[in-house]
């Protein structure tokens, strides 16, 4: 069994990965958000940072690329193999609207005569390990048988199916029956994805589909970081522990983020997965949420903290 830490944009980036890593583990691949193709070669700022080997030390790192150029996608792929990267994954399932209107991202599967030519380019022209994440679909998810057989011509990593379609976002349940035929048809490995947010939830897929031996969690872990270590027999996170992984977090933001503004930003998106893990904590992250300098933030979290009893239980 592999799990593995699904790439989130603005969200699971290297101070966060490398947060969870060393307060809990648990995964077997960290996917790094997805770098934008694109004409000119050179990576930003950010995205070297992401990618840079010293910040994903001891991991498994496998970054993500976003494109439906064939040429930009395999330029990436080259310039991410020299930083030692052996694997890297497609981005098929990003439901971003500013993502999708340019064909990308789930908006690439309703082209599925351009997808095959694109995704035909792309493993004839790298050694490099491509696996490739996909949603059923844009509006329904009519077409996916046929997007499997497009799948299927090609030897895949790794097909990481989100059951759900595009205009779903994050709501509405995942398709099992839907994965259940892409599961029976593949002929490449199949990786689960979608709402597992606790060992519960883990536990039901598994036991449905027993034959899948990889699994990745998202927004999941942003509300329990120790989920990968709990679901593979370890121990759930404490509030001590959870404090832990806050104050590395916080502090390296810190460090590596400029302004009050910046740094608070990473912070309250945390808070907005996390404080529904502590009971009576709306009072709390209400304060959290408002603060605009990092002294105000620090008090709110400690009295969050020191008041609000932390649960473990996500409210899904």
């Amino acid at each position: 069994m592999r799990l593995y830490l699904a790439p989130l944009e603005g969200i699971t980036n290297y101070i966060y990965r490398r947060a969870l890593f060393q307060c809990f583990d648990g995964f077997d691949k960290y996917f790094i958000p997805f770098i934008r193709a694109k004409q000119n070669l050179n990576f930003s700022g950010r995205e070297k940072k992401d990618i840079s080997p010293e910040n994903n030390a001891g991991m498994y790192t496998v970054p993500q690329i976003l494109t439906r150029n064939a040429e930009d996608f395999l330029r990436t792929a080259s310039q991410l193999q020299e930083y030692g990267y052996q694997e890297v994954n497609l981005n098929l399932g990003c439901p971003s609207k500013t993502v999708v209107t340019k064909g990308c991202g789930a908006g690439f599967l309703e082209r599925p005569e351009e997808l095959e030519r694109f995704l035909d380019k792309i493993f004839s022209g790298t050694e490099m390990k491509i696996s490739v994440k996909t949603r059923l679909g844009m509006e329904d998810a009519k077409g996916f048988s046929r997007l499997m057989k497009i799948y299927n011509r090609f030897p895949m990593e790794e097909l990481i199916i989100h059951p759900r379609v595009q205009k779903d976002f994050y709501k509405n349940t995942p398709d099992l029956e839907m994965f259940g035929e892409a599961l029976v048809c593949s002929q490449n490995p199949i990786c689960y994805n979608g709402d597992i947010f606790s060992p519960d939830a883990f536990r039901r897929i598994k036991d449905r589909f027993p034959e899948v031996e990889c699994f990745m969690m998202g927004r999941g872990v942003l509300a329990d970081p120790s989920l990968a270590l709990e679901i593979k027999g370890g121990k759930a996170a404490e509030k001590t522990d959870i404090r832990k992984f806050h104050d590395l977090l916080y502090h390296t933001y810190r460090e590596e983020v400029s302004g009050d503004r910046n740094v608070l930003f990473k912070m309250k998106e945390l808070w907005f997965y996390l404080a529904p893990m502590f009971e009576d904590s709306k009072k709390y992250a209400k304060k959290i949420k408002k603060s605009e300098k990092c002294a105000v933030y620090e008090s709110a979290v400690n009295e969050l903290f020191a008041n609000c009893r932390y649960t473990g239980v996500q409210k899904q």
